[in-house]
């Protein structure tokens, strides 16, 4: 199968599969799937249906863990765990040290409205568009990170910056994200990408704007949404016992559906254990980021175009097709 007809994938909810992993396993006992997500208060609600029994199985129990990102990268080599969430950036990489991973759902994709890559800076900054960058620093959570990586993208396509990290237009420091606003606030750095509670956080309080909003930039220059997270397991693990890990996937889904048709029990439960205010969640969920839950031809191809352009920024060595990535009980015809 060439890259340019990647997949004749549709929707793959699977649900003739999904049947049939309930009668092979109603006779049994549930077998536990571990799942290890992201530390973030936004993705306690995404899992908050599974871990509060408000979606359940005959087949499968999900023990769900949130696992700050070095603990996610280490879990992931270790095969610790037999579902994890996984940086889309990470796969080629992975498969480069000799690490079989393989796709089972999206986890995470920008929402149509295109929120939550924002070039922030403070509201009396002097930069009052991309190119003003030119000479300054911009402070970032992870340089490396495929959230970041989509906001080179934009700042290279549509502003005309060299996004380099050594010899650019710019300076980029990278900063551990809990001292991006502090350093953004006392004037370490001229600009800042900010995690998704700390832009919020900046729209409340009033004292920083955006000169870019690089999400939107990006689905308007290509007419995709970038994902940024998926969710993957082991050929070995997947092989071993493929109706509960179809199972999972069903969960999973269920549990963010959930999620957005309870919103105040599920917001209003995880506001209380964050301390963030639950009108966070909404906005979230709303205008920064969609988790399908399933995978499709037009994530494939959002994937696809993805690691073209980290490939032009130097940050994969080639653009590879996702396919190889993907689990082959989700090849439906193909």
């Amino acid at each position: 199968m060439n890259r340019r007809n990647v997949l004749k994938l549709g929707t793959l909810a699977l649900p003739g599969l999904m049947l049939a992993a309930r009668g092979a396993h109603a006779q049994g006992a549930k077998k536990k799937i571990s799942y290890a997500y992201l530390l973030d208060p936004a993705y306690d609600a995404v899992v908050w249906a599974i871990t509060n029994g408000k979606v359940k199985s005959d087949l499968i129990e999900i023990e769900a863990r949130s696992l700050a990102i070095p603990q996610l990268l280490q879990a992931t080599a270790s095969k610790q765990y037999d579902v994890i969430m996984t940086a889309v950036i990470g796969l080629p990489a992975a498969a480069s040290r000799g690490l079989e991973l393989r796709i089972l759902n999206t986890a995470l994709q920008q929402a149509k409205p295109g929120l939550g890559g924002g070039v922030w800076v403070k509201k009396d900054s002097p930069l009052q568009r991309p190119q003003d960058l030119k000479g300054k620093t911009m402070g970032s959570y992870s340089l490396r990170s495929t959230g970041y990586t989509q906001v080179r993208i934009a700042l290279q396509k549509k502003y005309g910056l060299n996004t380099a990290l050594q010899g650019g237009d710019f300076k980029q420091l990278q900063i551990p994200a809990s001292n991006l606003p502090a350093a953004l606030a006392r004037g370490s750095v001229d600009a800042a990408t900010l995690i998704h509670s700390q832009a919020y956080k900046a729209i409340q309080s009033g004292e920083y704007r955006t000169i870019a909003e690089t999400a939107r930039d990006n689905i308007e220059m290509f007419k995709l949404r970038f994902i940024s997270a998926v969710n993957v397991s082991y050929p070995e693990k997947l092989q071993a016992d493929a109706e509960a890990y179809m199972e999972f996937i069903r969960m999973f889904k269920a549990s963010v559906q959930y999620a957005l048709s309870h919103r105040d029990e599920v917001f209003n439960a995880v506001s209380k254990k964050s301390g963030l205010d639950p009108k966070f969640f909404d906005w979230w969920f709303t205008n920064v980021a969609d988790v399908p839950g399933n995978f499709t031809r037009e994530h494939a191809k959002s994937i696809d175009k993805f690691y073209e352009l980290s490939a032009e920024l130097g940050v994969l060595k080639k653009a590879v097709p996702v396919e190889p990535f993907l689990w082959d009980k989700l090849h439906m015809g193909a």
